[in-house]
C-alpha cells in the first residue's frame, strides 16, 4: 500500500509540475471558465441583455490574461477601446449616409483613434466596435449600442474576479528558461574548448559554426523571470511563495552575468584565436589552460546545487592556471596577451555569478 501511495504522489507532483511550467493550460482552462460564467449571467438577463448573451464570453476572453495585472489591464483597455468604439460607430450613424462612405469614416477614424498608447494591446477594439455598431446596431439604437459594450465589460469583469481568485505565480516557466539559459552557456563553452583543442586552429568559418546565440536565449529567460514579478503583484499566492520568487530573481542576476561573460569570451576566443593569424590570442602555451578552463566552467553550470561551490573552486584555479600560463608566456616572448587577459577576468566573474547562482537555487 505505501508503494501505491508513493506511486501515485510522485504521479502527481509530476501533474502539478508539468501543469506549473506550462501557463497556457491554466490560461485556457480559466478563460473558458469566465467565458461559461459570464455567457450565464447575460443569458439569465432580461431582453434585450439576453439577445446579445454571447458579447459576454467575448469580454472575458479579452480580459484573459497570464497575470492578475496583465488581466485588470486588459479589461481596462479592452473596455475603453470598445466605449470609444461605439460612440464612435453611434455618432459616424449619425452624421454621415449609410453605406461605404459610413464604413470608411469609422475605419479611419477608429483606426487613428487605435493607436493611443493607454488602450494597451486593445487599440483594435476601437475599430471592431465602430464596426459592429455601425452594420449591426443601425436599426437598433438603443439596444445593440447600450448592450454590447456593457455586457463586453461584465465579461471582463468576470475573468479578473477569476484570475483573481485563482492568481498565477509564474516561477516555474521562470526555472525552464533559466535552464535553457545555463545549458546554452555550457554548451557554447564546450564547443570553444573543442575547438582550442583541435590539431588545427579552426579558421574563421569553422568558428562560425561552432557559435551559439546565447542573447536570444537571455532575452527569453529575462523576460520569463519579468513575468515571473508581474505576477506576483496583486497575488494573493505571492507572500506564501516570496522566497522562490526571490531565488528565480537572484539566479536571473547571476547567470545574466554569465551570459555576458561567456558571450565575451566567445567572441574574444573566435577574433583573436584562429587559423590564418600572426598575432593569435593564446597561442600553443596558453591554449590548452584556457580550453580546461572552459570545460571547468561548463561543468559548474551545470552542477547540482550541492556541488556547485567545489566546482566554482575548480573554476577558480583553472583561471589562475591560465593567468599562470599568460605570465610565462609573456616572459618567453614579450607578447602582450591582452585578449587572454581579458579572458582570465571574464573566467573570474563567471566564477562569482556562478557561486550566486548556486546560493539562489
Amino acid at each position: 500500500m505505501r508503494g501505491a501511495a508513493a506511486d501515485t504522489r510522485r504521479g502527481t507532483l509530476a501533474v502539478a509540475d508539468a501543469w506549473a511550467r506550462h501557463p497556457r493550460g491554466a490560461l485556457a482552462l480559466k478563460a473558458a471558465v469566465s467565458a461559461a460564467i459570464a455567457w450565464l449571467i447575460a443569458y439569465n438577463l432580461p431582453e434585450p441583455w439576453s439577445d446579445y448573451a454571447y458579447y459576454g464570453p467575448l469580454g472575458a476572453v479579452v480580459a484573459s490574461g497570464t497575470t492578475v495585472v496583465r488581466s485588470a489591464g486588459a479589461a481596462v483597455g479592452a473596455v475603453g477601446a470598445i466605449l470609444a468604439g461605439a460612440l464612435l460607430g453611434r455618432l459616424t450613424d449619425v452624421v454621415v449616409p449609410p453605406g461605404g462612405l459610413a464604413v470608411a469614416v469609422a475605419v479611419g477614424v477608429g483606426t487613428l483613434m487605435a493607436g493611443w498608447r493607454r488602450w494597451g494591446g486593445s487599440g483594435d477594439w476601437v475599430v471592431n466596435s465602430a464596426l459592429f455598431v455601425l452594420v449591426l446596431g443601425s436599426n437598433d439604437i438603443l439596444g445593440f449600442t447600450g448592450v454590447f459594450p456593457v455586457l463586453v465589460a461584465m465579461g471582463a469583469l468576470v475573468a479578473t474576479g477569476v484570475n483573481i481568485l485563482a492568481p498565477p505565480l509564474l516561477v516555474a516557466p521562470s526555472r525552464r528558461e533559466l535552464d535553457r539559459l545555463r545549458d546554452v552557456l555550457a554548451d557554447q563553452l564546450c564547443e570553444l574548448a573543442d575547438g582550442l583543442r583541435s590539431d588545427e586552429l579552426p579558421d574563421d568559418e569553422q568558428w562560425q559554426g561552432r557559435w551559439l546565440s546565447v542573447r536570444p536565449v537571455l532575452r527569453r529567460a529575462t523576460a520569463a523571470v519579468d513575468q515571473s514579478r508581474e505576477s506576483s503583484r496583486a497575488n494573493l499566492r505571492a507572500r506564501r511563495h516570496a522566497d522562490a520568487l526571490e531565488r528565480v530573481t537572484l539566479r536571473a542576476s547571476a547567470l545574466q552575468v554569465a551570459a555576458e561573460m561567456v558571450d565575451d569570451m566567445a567572441r574574444h576566443v573566435m577574433k583573436w584565436e584562429r587559423a590564418g593569424r600572426d598575432d593569435v590570442a593564446f597561442g600553443p602555451a596558453v591554449r590548452p589552460a584556457v580550453a580546461d578552463a572552459f570545460e571547468q566552467t561548463a561543468s559548474a553550470l551545470r552542477s547540482e546545487p550541492d556541488e556547485t561551490d567545489a566546482a566554482v573552486d575548480e573554476v577558480r584555479r583553472s583561471a589562475e592556471r591560465v593567468r599562470e600560463a599568460v605570465r610565462e608566456a609573456r616572459d618567453d616572448d614579450g607578447g602582450d596577451y591582452f585578449a587572454a587577459g581579458a579572458v582570465v577576468l571574464a573566467l573570474e566573474r563567471t566564477a562569482r555569478a556562478l557561486s550566486e547562482s548556486a546560493d539562489a537555487r
